[in-house]
């Protein structure tokens, strides 16, 4: 017997009133904002490599952060026709509620010897990159769960990324600057799963979920071009720009280039379409950027990220046309908005790319980046082996995490 729609609001209306008190009561108890005399505390292990900078070159970056989060990831899921509107509103619904419970979690991990969480530009930095994991996570179960669910789910779903960062970036020393694998492979396979654990039969026949109209393409389009601008700076938040050339956004660039030409040459042999759909774009310009998640802010050269992206746009489009059916009719996996083959096998495959590059550094190639990407090796207690082992080695946590944590919330 379906609930009545006026206890899903209900429900809705005190799950939120519980945990935005909850926050303010911890929020009153543990946070301040950081010293103006200090860049505030910014541990390696989290997404903030960019503590020694000063603060005017912070605002902007994170200025185009939380615009991505917000504006990229929204609009990303809006081009269902029966879902459009309503999940824009849901995104917005969680990046609220995010950004709150990612500074606790991630404070709580990294407290001050007074007990305290100081919080700053690059605070908000890390709790954006953690509610970016949470929006791909929702891409897989869209349609199917409602506004509370989502809440449930970016509670846990936040918990369970931060561990896997402090794991990742704070134990192991793995390099992950644009989150190849804490945001895009963790948030895929979390999804995922939780899409699996919560699978439906009847939902595979209603067609309407793969509806686009007119509204839905223009959603797409802005949400292009939204990727098309702020993910660059997405990459390259957590890296140190300096004086030194920004790296991390020139690759990512070059990556969302070729990704993009590789779907307009696959797209005519696998679809009989004649119009390309601004949604394969879009999926294309996420590949591209996932892809350089780890490696961007490594000397993957400008040949090296063409061809990555070139390569994971064509691993993607061919995701969509063979893999996802299989998905859903062996594995009983629903993938709503496709983030195993946008969002996963990319970051999979950035995850190798960077581990492969991690086995390369040297001093004289990387200079005095060599610290700033790699400062185990550049301290000298782990070879560029050693740390292409670490980096490859994190790709088996991050999926063990995912999947069991996501089989926990579904």
């Amino acid at each position: 017997m379906p609930e009545h729609p006026t206890a899903t609001r209900l429900r809705l209306s005190g799950l939120c009133f519980l945990l935005q008190i909850l926050t303010i009561i911890l929020f009153a108890v543990f946070v301040r904002y950081s010293p103006e005399s200090s860049p505030g505390p910014c541990s390696r292990q989290l997404n903030c490599s960019w503590r020694n900078q000063d603060s005017g070159s912070q605002h902007p970056r994170f200025r185009d952060v939380h615009l991505q989060a917000l504006l990229g990831f929204g609009l990303l899921v809006a081009f269902l026709s029966r879902y459009g509107p309503g999940s824009v509103a849901i995104s917005i619904l969680i990046v609220a509620f995010a950004i709150q419970w990612a500074i606790l979690v991630q404070g709580f991990l990294y407290l001050s010897p007074g007990g305290k969480i100081y919080v700053g530009a690059q605070s908000m930095v890390s709790a954006d990159f953690c509610t970016a994991a949470v929006l791909v996570a929702t891409g897989a179960v869209l349609g199917r769960l409602n506004p509370a669910q989502m809440l449930l789910l970016t509670l846990l779903g936040v918990t369970l990324f931060t561990l896997n960062e402090y794991i990742l970036l704070g134990l192991i020393g793995v390099s992950d600057s644009g989150g190849s694998l804490t945001v895009h492979t963790f948030g895929a396979y979390f999804g995922l799963m939780v899409s699996r654990i919560l699978h439906q039969p009847h939902m595979d026949k209603r067609k309407e979920q793969q509806d686009t109209g007119q509204q839905p393409d223009v959603f797409a389009v802005v949400g292009t071009i939204y990727l098309w601008i702020f993910w660059p700076s997405f990459t390259s938040a957590t890296t140190v720009h300096d004086n030194a050339e920004p790296w991390a956004v020139l690759n990512t660039y070059f990556s969302l280039a070729a990704s993009t030409l590789a779907t307009f040459v696959l797209w005519p042999v696998l679809y009989e379409e004649d119009t390309l759909q601004m949604v394969q774009i879009q999926d294309a310009t996420l590949a591209g950027a996932a892809v350089m998640g780890m490696a961007g802010e490594m000397l993957v050269t400008p040949f090296g990220a063409i061809a990555a992206g070139f390569l994971v746009g064509l691993i993607s489009l061919l995701g969509f046309r063979f893999l996802t059916p299989v998905l859903c009719s062996r594995l009983k996996t629903q993938d709503t908005c496709g983030v195993h083959n946008v969002h996963g096998l990319p970051g999979i495959l950035g995850a190798l790319l960077g581990t492969l590059l991690s086995a390369l550094a040297t001093a004289d190639a990387y200079g005095g980046r060599l610290e700033l990407v790699f400062p185990l090796v550049a301290q000298g207690s782990r070879t560029a082996t050693g740390q292409a082992l670490c980096q490859l080695c994190a790709l088996p946590i991050t999926l063990l995490l995912a999947t069991l944590g996501g089989c926990l919330t579904g």
